[in-house]
């Protein structure tokens, strides 16, 4: 196995080769798409199982929906298929036939189902509806990045419909707040919720809501996205119902959505030079144990003694797992799970054995004197659980305050565009809503990535004149 890319002077390429080298993805003989392998998966599993259960918190049921619509269906929304046009992946042939009716394959599938909210939603009565669906979508992406972007993803899409617009933008940030939640409480992932221009809304939607995080690199990343559609789809599919009233009324719906790009985000906020670093609360192992021998007897008594910690920390909630493979040695094992973002290592020694303790090492401990700590066996479980809160803390902190050593407050394109040029971040500038001046920032290569809620500057970025929001700049993903 070959030395990662330096992190600090080559990013990318460190990002590629330890997604490899940790065996999270390897490469797909199809174009833009990749395996993810079973370590990946299962950090993408955590995440989901989190999620999904604040999802259903939300009144939404999970279902399942075609991965194959009609094209016309696309058809419907005009701007909805002005929008997916060039990532769209047509079927024109089925059983060695030419199809009667090209089939779309899925790049979300707010089409399918509100032909579907057509057929269930007929009284007041019916509402509100919440669907949550857990799938692969496709977008044919020209330039691909793991997890970032690829061809092919996986993701989960709630839609909801509602008796009033004010009922559907509840449920908008309730969603957003619920992606917030995740990435921040689990993902130790720093979140900034905001609000998508015109230009970058979602294609058919009255409103896009995001929450954008900043990796290392200085590059922004939109994490997760929330849609109040309103009208616009349930008009094109005629999804009406019979109000209290008697009066016939169309819902006000809402969509929103959170991909496998989180899985990019965790590795690229917390990897380091030795590799991955797992938030603990994510990670699909959160400890492991390790013997160090150098007979049959000590590694049989070692693995039986470990084997009683394992069972003590699996009791208490912790995914942990004892490596006792005779084939590798200590110093490949605790390069291995290093590189696997491993959040805490259990070591035991025939020392530590005869002095009845372990040796607990902190996977993001930088100091080497207190990297490792010698625990009394007694003591192991309460020592290991209330690290992993510590490292998982600290970890968010970390991100945090990284996040803000990049986050510059800027009043003109002109002054801080070569900046943005050569040294990526965020730049809180002020906007007059006018399009030409949320196009000159691609000048610079960058784009406005959301509108905030707080609103500092007084001056427009381009134009000088009022500014009516604070918005953020930075290249992007």
């Amino acid at each position: 196995m070959s030395k990662l890319p330096d992190i600090r002077t080559n990013f990318a390429e460190w990002y590629q080769e330890v997604l490899v080298q940790a065996e999270v993805i390897d490469a797909s003989p199809t174009r833009g798409c990749f395996v993810i392998r079973p370590y990946g998966y299962a950090l993408w599993e955590n995440i989901q199982k989190e999620l999904d259960k604040r999802i259903k918190e939300l009144g939404a049921q999970n279902a399942y929906f075609p991965l194959l619509i009609p094209k016309s269906f696309l058809e419907r929304e005009a701007k909805h298929v002005e929008g997916f046009s060039p990532e769209l992946a047509v079927v024109t042939i089925g059983g060695g036939k030419q199809l009667e009716e090209p089939l779309v394959v899925r790049p979300t599938s707010e089409t399918i189902i509100y032909s579907m909210f057509a057929r269930w939603i007929t009284s007041w009565r019916d509402l509100p509806l919440a669907v949550n669906q857990w799938a692969n979508v496709v977008r044919w992406e020209m330039r691909t990045r793991p997890f970032v972007r690829s061809l092919e993803f996986l993701w989960q899409e709630g839609h909801t419909a509602h008796r009033t617009r004010e009922e559907a933008v509840e449920m908008v940030m309730r969603a957003l707040n619920v992606y917030k939640e995740v990435y921040e409480n689990i993902l130790a992932v720093p979140a900034i919720p905001g609000i998508k221009t015109e230009s970058e809304r979602f294609a058919g939607a009255d409103s896009t809501y995001c929450v954008e995080g900043l990796m290392p690199d200085g590059k922004a990343l939109q994490m997760a996205t929330s849609h109040l559609l309103a009208h616009s789809f349930p008009e094109s599919f005629d999804v009406r119902y019979q109000d209290a009233d008697g009066s016939m009324r169309v819902p006000y719906c809402t969509s929103w959505g959170m991909t496998t790009r989180s899985v990019g985000a965790v590795i690229m906020t917390h990897g380091d030079e030795q590799g991955l670093v797992m938030p603990p609360l994510a990670a699909p192992v959160q400890v492991v144990l390790i013997p160090i021998y150098k007979t049959a007897e000590e590694r049989s008594t070692l693995c039986e003694k470990l084997e009683q910690v394992r069972r003590e920390l699996s009791d208490a909630g912790i995914r942990v797992m004892l490596d006792a493979n005779e084939a590798t040695t200590p110093g490949a094992k605790f390069f291995h799970w290093e590189l696997r973002g491993v959040p805490v290592r259990v070591e035991m020694g025939p020392k530590d054995l005869a002095s009845d303790q372990v040796v607990v090492v902190n996977r993001i401990e930088r100091d080497k004197a207190q990297k490792k700590t010698m625990v009394a066996h007694g003591q192991a479980k309460a020592f290991v659980l209330n690290l992993l809160s510590t490292i998982q803390s600290n970890l968010l902190s970390n991100a945090r305050t990284r996040m803000q050593s990049q986050w510059y407050q800027a009043e003109k394109l002109a002054e801080f565009g070569p900046q943005l040029d050569q040294n990526n971040g965020l730049y809180q500038t002020g906007w007059c809503g006018k399009a030409e001046c949320e196009a000159s920032v691609k000048t610079y290569k960058g784009t406005v990535r959301c509108i905030l809620q707080e609103h500092n500057h007084k001056t427009c970025l381009h134009c000088s004149s009022a500014s009516k929001s604070d918005i953020l700049v930075a290249k992007a993903y």
